[in-house]
């Protein structure tokens, strides 16, 4: 590509400077395109357009490729912990040892919440969505925590990243417990990020929890997978409402706000559903043949992506680690084993993979999720957990971008022209 492009306004042409990154498509810089020809773009959802520079995450869904600061998805899933993934993206850099021991500690020392938001909790009703509970109370920790507010100050940005990385976890499965009606469990110092969330998740004080490694490993993976994906709806709010100067609690929680949507956030619990729909592995066929019959509104859920136009490479290391879990757990449900037989169809029926209809990750965290004993409305929390790290990261990227300005995005009015005003008595 040229390092112009050349557009045609009202007759005029106009030159635009072309920028390239060091992968992926190349952007046409149209900053200057209002002022100089009184035109906009348009692009709802704004798919077509770059709103930022970044060098977090990268994204290729034509060759399925997910990149952390250029290192593969599939690489720090099978290698890595979440705890090194977190400190890649808001360092730039994998830890060394001493890092990663001092990291960890840090993050360990952040776990408790203040204790009167105990009571903040018990102001939501038992039945409260857990995502409900998530919004309120991340909002609320800038009441609680006034020295890591002023996002000018970069000692008090990092401050405020490492706690919310840190008691997220804590935040929920606080919102878990509170709706089962258990006790809340304290943090415990001796587990790792990922162990510690499973026993204040599943841990009672009646008797000592022990965390099974095969699931610790599982959900640090799931941690991993979901932990930043590029400009997406949640991470793109995040940015919009840092744009305007807001504390990075305030911010966070208007991610997890975005991510609460279906569209976004509950693809795993839908794909849940509608294995539970199936029911058991000889109704397989007949969803199979209303899935390819285009009169019926039916669709397998969990296979292919808006992103990927190819395999989702989050989902290659899910394929492996569901049969992990579920031969550690010993598994026996209908609904896994529909999961497992659907899964080996549709990688091998030409329909699916013609139109490359593969298992994405959601088809397999969401069975994952369940096996391990989370009720579905706890799966959108895990991800908003898990995707924290990639917010705050993104979120710090954009404070100190030198050309971020408050988002304002424009549009195509289409409404009335000026109208005489007509009194209340004459109409």
């Amino acid at each position: 590509m040229s390092d112009t492009a050349k557009l045609n306004v009202g007759g005029k042409d106009f030159d635009y400077p072309v920028m390239t990154g060091t992968i992926g498509p190349d952007v046409v810089d149209i900053r200057k395109m209002y002022a100089q020809t009184g035109a906009f773009t348009y692009d709802p959802g704004f798919t077509s357009t770059a709103s930022c520079q970044s060098n977090l995450t990268y994204i290729d869904g034509d060759e399925g490729v997910l990149l952390h600061r250029g290192y593969t998805i599939g690489d720090l899933a099978e290698k890595s912990s979440f705890m090194e993934v977190a400190y890649l993206l808001l360092n730039g850099e994998l830890p060394s040892s001493d890092e990663m021991d001092s990291f960890n500690g840090t993050i360990t020392r952040h776990t408790m919440l203040h204790e009167q938001l105990a009571t903040f909790f018990r102001g939501f009703r038992r039945d409260a969505h857990p995502m409900a509970i998530m919004c309120g109370v991340v909002g609320a920790l800038s009441a609680f925590y006034h020295d890591s507010t002023d996002i000018h100050d970069p000692r008090q940005r990092m401050i405020a990243s490492h706690r919310l990385i840190a008691k997220m976890p804590t935040i929920a499965a606080m919102a878990y417990k509170y709706s089962v009606g258990q006790p809340f469990v304290y943090p415990d110092n001796s587990l790792s990020y990922t162990g510690n969330f499973l026993r204040m998740t599943f841990g009672v004080p009646a008797e000592p929890y022990v965390v099974n490694p095969v699931v610790e490993k599982a959900m640090d993976r799931i941690f991993i997978l979901h932990a930043d994906h590029e400009q997406n709806a949640s991470t793109s709010t995040v940015r919009l409402a840092g744009s305007s100067g807001a504390n990075p609690f305030a911010c966070i929680a208007a991610g997890i706000a975005c991510l609460w949507g279906p569209a976004h956030g509950g693809a795993n619990e839908a794909a849940l559903n509608m294995l539970r729909e199936i029911g058991t592995v000889d109704r397989i066929p007949e969803f199979i043949a209303r899935a390819k019959d285009k009169n019926d509104p039916f669709r397998l859920m969990g296979f292919g992506h808006r992103v990927y136009k190819n395999y989702d490479p989050r989902a290659t290391v899910m394929q492996k680690t569901v049969r992990e879990v579920f031969e550690s757990l010993n598994v026996s449900d209908p609904v896994f084993d529909v999961a497992l037989k659907l899964e080996e169809i549709a990688l091998n029926d030409p329909y699916f993979v013609e139109k490359k209809l593969f298992p994405n990750v959601d088809f397999y965290s969401g069975v994952i999720l369940s096996a391990i004993g989370f009720p579905t409305s706890m799966f959108t929390a895990l991800f908003a957990l898990a995707r924290t790290v990639g917010w705050v990261a993104q979120w710090n990227e954009m404070i100190t971008d030198p050309d971020q300005k408050i988002g304002r995005p424009r549009q195509l009015y289409t409404g009335p022209t000026t109208r005489d005003y007509v009194a209340l008595d004459a109409r």
